[in-house]
């Protein structure tokens, strides 16, 4: 397309690279309608600049005093100003339409096999699964002197949140203290964890691997220090990792 040729560059990492511009691939369904709706929009908008820049060009030159005998005395024209009304609402509608999908797609949940609870708390994570006996634990990020050869600095965490692919997951985020806000871009999810209030979105995870987010709310001096690993396996290793935390 136009627009990924200008400006999209697709990463088949789950993480941002250096010099990366534009989305992380997409590893949901959710995050592959908002890369398709941003594409779109971003087409027409640059449709609309090429055509902009057309114009002024053209009255440059077309209408420079060289070239100009005659001024024209008119100042209104009825059917233009008509037409350059109706074609910005049309566009505004268009655009507005796409993004009522995306907002329809978020709210209305399908029934859910898993459920992943967040709890935002000064500064790390705090991950519940409820339909295993409340199993639970934190995630904090990892210090640099605790740093394996792949991992990621900033970004690594102790424990990893693990789930499964192919699974419809409700997360139900919160906090415990002040506002935070869990992120994974390949997800296409951002959420709000607001203290005493339960937000709730879906995703589905497509393919297996590592990715990765961050907080996205700033919530104190340790906003920069609350990263985010997801871990996505097939449902069998996820299970075996189910059984593996109850043995402990």
């Amino acid at each position: 397309m136009f627009t990924l040729l200008l400006i999209i560059f697709y990463s088949n990492a789950s993480v941002a690279l250096t010099w990366q511009f534009g989305f992380q691939q997409p590893a949901t369904e959710l995050m592959e309608n908002i890369s398709k709706s941003h594409s779109f929009i971003m087409t027409i908008i640059f449709c609309i600049l090429g055509l902009v820049w057309a114009l002024l060009i053209y009255v440059v030159l077309r209408f420079r005093k060289g070239k100009v005998s005659q001024v024209s005395k008119v100042t209104h024209n009825t059917a233009l100003e008509i037409i350059w009304t109706i074609i910005p609402i049309i566009i505004v509608t268009v655009f507005t339409v796409e993004n009522i999908k995306l907002i329809r797609m978020q709210q209305n949940i399908p029934k859910s096999e898993l459920t992943l609870k967040v709890i935002g708390h000064q500064w790390y994570w705090h991950y519940q699964y409820p339909e295993y006996e409340n199993l639970s634990f934190d995630s904090y990020i990892k210090e640099a002197s605790d740093l394996d050869k792949n991992d990621l600095r900033l970004l690594a965490v102790d424990n990893h949140v693990v789930l499964p692919i192919n699974t419809n997951i409700r997360l139900q985020v919160t906090a415990g203290d002040v506002i935070h806000s869990w992120g994974v871009p390949a997800f296409g999810i951002k959420i709000d964890a607001i203290p005493g209030r339960l937000n709730d979105t879906w995703f589905n995870i497509k393919k297996p691997g590592l990715y990765y987010g961050q907080c996205y709310e700033l919530c104190g001096q340790g906003h920069g220090f609350m990263p985010i690993v997801v871990n996505a396996v097939s449902k069998e290793d996820f299970n075996k990792w189910i059984n593996d935390k109850k043995s402990f």
